[in-house]
């Protein structure tokens, strides 16, 4: 729960974020990777964190697969 005298929707938005399983993760990228990648998202019209979370379950499917036909 958010620390002080949070707003109700500083709440709610806390409780909504713990409900559905969300983190905040933090990585150190090429900046010219993300800008990239930001201006592809933009011009294609989908979300960063939206195509990021494709792009991470299509790999750990991959692996999976691999690691099962061994």
């Amino acid at each position: 729960m958010p620390k002080g005298s949070p707003s109700r929707q500083t709440v709610a938005t806390a409780l909504y974020t713990k409900k559905v399983g969300l983190i905040s993760k933090s990585y150190k990228l090429r900046k010219n990777l993300v800008e990239d990648f930001a201006r592809a998202c933009e011009e294609t019209g989908v979300s960063q964190a939206g195509k990021l979370s494709e792009m991470m379950q299509k790999y750990v499917d991959d692996v999976k697969i691999t690691q099962q036909s061994r």
